[in-house]
Protein backbone atom coordinates (compact mmCIF):
# COMPACT_ATOMS: atom_id res chain seq x y z
CA UNK A 1 0.00 0.00 0.00
CA UNK A 2 1.44 3.24 -1.40
CA UNK A 3 1.28 6.16 1.16
CA UNK A 4 -1.22 9.02 0.49
CA UNK A 5 -0.57 13.03 0.94
CA UNK A 6 -3.05 15.16 1.76
CA UNK A 7 -4.17 18.43 3.09
CA UNK A 8 -2.42 20.73 -0.16
CA UNK A 9 -4.39 23.68 -1.42
CA UNK A 10 -3.84 27.28 -2.78
CA UNK A 11 -2.54 30.14 -0.20
CA UNK A 12 -1.01 33.16 -0.57
CA UNK A 13 2.75 33.43 0.72
CA UNK A 14 2.74 34.34 4.17
CA UNK A 15 0.14 31.47 4.91
CA UNK A 16 0.40 28.18 6.52
CA UNK A 17 -0.64 24.59 5.60
CA UNK A 18 -0.52 21.13 7.48
CA UNK A 19 -0.26 18.39 5.30
CA UNK A 20 -0.87 15.00 6.33
CA UNK A 21 0.57 11.37 5.23
CA UNK A 22 -0.63 8.12 5.82
CA UNK A 23 -1.10 4.70 4.79
CA UNK A 24 -4.48 3.24 4.61
CA UNK A 25 -4.77 -0.44 5.63
CA UNK A 26 -0.85 -0.65 7.12
CA UNK A 27 0.94 0.81 9.81
CA UNK A 28 4.07 2.33 9.13
CA UNK A 29 4.40 3.63 12.95
CA UNK A 30 7.71 1.33 12.82
CA UNK A 31 8.74 3.39 9.84
CA UNK A 32 10.71 6.43 9.05
CA UNK A 33 8.92 8.92 6.83
CA UNK A 34 9.65 11.87 4.83
CA UNK A 35 8.73 14.60 2.53
CA UNK A 36 9.88 15.17 -0.62
CA UNK A 37 8.41 17.84 -3.32
CA UNK A 38 8.85 18.34 -7.51
CA UNK A 39 7.45 21.42 -9.05
CA UNK A 40 7.29 21.75 -12.86
CA UNK A 41 10.09 21.12 -14.97
CA UNK A 42 12.22 20.85 -11.87
CA UNK A 43 14.03 17.66 -9.70
CA UNK A 44 12.84 16.51 -6.73
CA UNK A 45 13.60 17.45 -3.40
CA UNK A 46 14.20 17.12 -0.06
CA UNK A 47 11.55 18.60 2.44
CA UNK A 48 11.91 16.89 5.53
CA UNK A 49 12.22 13.26 7.75
CA UNK A 50 11.63 11.74 11.02
CA UNK A 51 12.75 8.74 12.64
CA UNK A 52 9.96 6.09 13.52
CA UNK A 53 10.18 7.15 17.18
CA UNK A 54 10.85 10.87 16.58
CA UNK A 55 13.92 10.72 17.56
CA UNK A 56 15.27 13.16 15.18
CA UNK A 57 14.36 15.14 12.31
CA UNK A 58 15.98 16.53 9.51
CA UNK A 59 14.78 19.11 6.78
CA UNK A 60 16.28 20.76 3.87
CA UNK A 61 18.09 24.07 3.79
CA UNK A 62 14.84 25.77 1.79
CA UNK A 63 12.41 25.00 4.64
CA UNK A 64 14.30 25.26 7.56
CA UNK A 65 12.68 27.61 10.26
CA UNK A 66 9.33 27.38 8.65
CA UNK A 67 8.42 23.86 7.96
CA UNK A 68 8.12 21.03 10.99
CA UNK A 69 7.87 17.71 10.78
CA UNK A 70 5.96 15.37 13.24
CA UNK A 71 3.79 11.96 13.70
CA UNK A 72 1.32 10.44 15.70
CA UNK A 73 2.03 7.29 15.04
CA UNK A 74 -0.88 5.50 17.40
CA UNK A 75 -3.16 7.64 14.59
CA UNK A 76 -0.74 6.27 11.60
CA UNK A 77 -0.16 9.91 10.50
CA UNK A 78 2.83 11.74 9.97
CA UNK A 79 2.45 16.06 8.95
CA UNK A 80 4.30 18.53 7.66
CA UNK A 81 3.50 21.62 9.29
CA UNK A 82 4.07 24.95 6.75
CA UNK A 83 5.08 28.12 7.80
CA UNK A 84 5.65 31.64 6.04
CA UNK A 85 5.02 29.77 2.77
CA UNK A 86 6.74 31.52 -0.39
CA UNK A 87 5.62 30.53 -3.93
CA UNK A 88 9.06 28.65 -4.27
CA UNK A 89 7.31 26.17 -2.28
CA UNK A 90 4.75 25.55 -4.96
CA UNK A 91 5.02 21.96 -5.60
CA UNK A 92 3.24 18.64 -5.20
CA UNK A 93 4.20 17.19 -1.84
CA UNK A 94 4.77 13.36 -1.06
CA UNK A 95 5.40 11.37 1.54
CA UNK A 96 8.02 8.55 1.30
CA UNK A 97 9.07 5.52 4.12
CA UNK A 98 11.86 3.82 4.63
CA UNK A 99 13.36 1.91 7.34
CA UNK A 100 15.08 4.72 8.61
CA UNK A 101 15.86 8.40 8.91
CA UNK A 102 19.46 8.05 7.42
CA UNK A 103 17.81 5.47 4.23
CA UNK A 104 15.71 8.07 3.37
CA UNK A 105 18.19 10.79 3.82
CA UNK A 106 20.57 8.71 1.11
CA UNK A 107 17.16 7.37 -0.87
CA UNK A 108 14.99 9.86 -1.41
CA UNK A 109 15.81 11.01 -5.12
CA UNK A 110 15.31 7.05 -5.74
CA UNK A 111 12.24 5.67 -3.96
CA UNK A 112 8.91 5.56 -5.51
CA UNK A 113 6.26 7.72 -4.93
CA UNK A 114 2.42 7.59 -3.97
CA UNK A 115 -0.04 9.80 -4.59
CA UNK A 116 0.85 13.33 -3.87
CA UNK A 117 -0.92 16.78 -2.60
CA UNK A 118 -0.73 20.07 -4.51
CA UNK A 119 0.35 23.05 -2.86
CA UNK A 120 0.34 26.45 -4.93
CA UNK A 121 1.77 29.52 -3.48
CA UNK A 122 0.68 32.50 -5.10
CA UNK A 123 2.62 35.96 -4.30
Amino acid sequence: VQLQASGGGVVQAGDSLKLSCSAPGRSFSSFAIGWVRQAPRSEREFVAGIGWRAERTAYGDSVKGRFTISRENDKNTVYLQMNNLKPEDTAVYYCVDDGSLDQILSDWRHVGLGSGTLVTVSS
